[in-house]
């Protein structure tokens, strides 16, 4: 049942979870699958957070004292979501430190309204640090305009970083680029380089979404014959970006030299959202050395029912990546509005799942803090 996972995990590939909630913490669901399932870190997000505290009265005991406390519900979601959190970050904790500070990592978003502002994005970065106080902690920054610099000061500060929302190849560059200038900036501070890491995730799934959208309007068999294929097309092509700006630069040498680890890329979104497909194929076409693939547990499981592991699926297939991207070209698939609209659409999206996890989180400070003066 799991050696497809023993496999993927053997050929390079750091399996995560994209999941989080207290019931995992507390049956003891988490400690399984790191043990069964080879899961060496987990990742967060606004949507994660609103399913698992609207759907749980594992959180009532907290959000009544909270309430009765008269703390306001962003404040309360801060609290109730560091708090998971950092149970999460002890739970990997001996993950952590059996790769030397590789994996074993937990993620945490900032507040996805501050995505467009980088200040706020960096004072919330340095307040979920400081209240989460674990080594293994990530704190996700969006890599919109006003991310990036963000990200270069966090980790120039010690702060960990998880840089989410990647969808264009050009923006990978900038964040890679942001990532060695943090790093240098982190050594010239005198921190110490080997505690400090950063993964880039790179959105896979909802790129094929936006594409064969527009493949299928297009209609034709040129067109109908590309659906499937752009989204892995693009993040082979982010792989190679990565082997020329991080693993082959000048730059990351002398900060590998220093104790530093390379800025990872984090295969994000790989859940297949097009029932068409097979289920697995935006982790077994993604294999290679020295990735991180974050997986709902559906895909999770479904990699180990079924998942047929062929090596590395990335280095070597450039030349057929570049093909497909020219093919989209050639038939007016425009890229570049691709990745935007994408952006565009995923800092909305986190909005409105952390406006929904405020209203639901306040209904429930009132109804507990109520029955609890009653």
């Amino acid at each position: 049942m799991t050696d497809s996972l023993r496999q993927l995990s053997e050929e390079g590939v750091a399996i995560w979870l994209d999941d989080m909630s207290r019931a995992r913490l507390a049956t003891g669901n988490l400690s399984d699958l790191i043990r069964d399932k080879y899961v060496v870190g987990a990742t967060t997000n606004p949507t994660i957070f609103q399913k698992a505290i609207s759907g749980s009265e594992l959180y009532d005991g907290q959000l009544r004292d909270l309430g009765v406390r008269g703390v306001d519900v962003e404040e309360a979601v801060r609290m109730v979501t560091t708090t998971d959190v950092r149970w999460a970050c002890d739970v990997f904790r001996s993950v952590y430190d059996a790769t030397d500070g590789v994996d074993g990592r937990v993620s945490i978003e900032v507040d996805p309204r501050l995505a467009h502002e980088t200040e706020r994005t960096v004072a919330e970065a340095r307040q979920l640090w400081w209240l989460v106080d674990r080594p293994n902690l990530f704190i996700k920054i969006p890599a919109t305009s006003a991310g990036i610099p963000a990200i270069a000061q966090c980790l120039s500060e010690g702060i960990s970083v998880n840089v989410t929302l990647i969808f264009s190849l050009q923006r990978y560059r900038e964040v890679m680029d942001a990532f060695l200038d943090g790093m240098e900036r982190a050594r010239a501070a005198g921190h110490d380089l080997t505690n400090l890491a950063s993964v880039a995730s790179f959105f896979v799934s909802r790129v094929d979404t936006e594409v064969d959208k527009r493949l299928d309007k297009l209609g034709s068999p040129e067109a109908l014959e590309l659906k499937g294929q752009a989204a892995i097309a693009n993040a082979r092509l982010a792989f190679q970006a990565y082997e020329e700006t991080i693993l082959g630069a000048e730059r990351w040498k002398a900060l590998a030299d220093a104790g530093g680890k390379p800025q990872r890329p984090l295969w994000a979104s790989t859940g297949v959202k097009d029932p068409a497909y097979d289920d697995t194929m935006y982790v077994v076409e993604l294999v290679t050395r020295g990735v991180v693939n974050t997986m709902p547990e559906a895909t999770l499981e479904a990699v180990a029912d079924h998942g047929v592991l062929r090596g590395d699926t990335i280095r070597g297939e450039y030349p057929s990546a570049v093909a497909t991207m020219k093919a989209l070209a050639d038939i007016n698939v425009d890229m570049d509005d691709v990745v935007q609209v994408l952006e565009v659409e995923g800092v909305e999206k986190f909005e409105t799942s952390w406006n929904e996890l405020l209203e639901s989180t306040n209904a429930e400070l009132q109804r507990l803090a109520a029955a609890a003066s009653q």
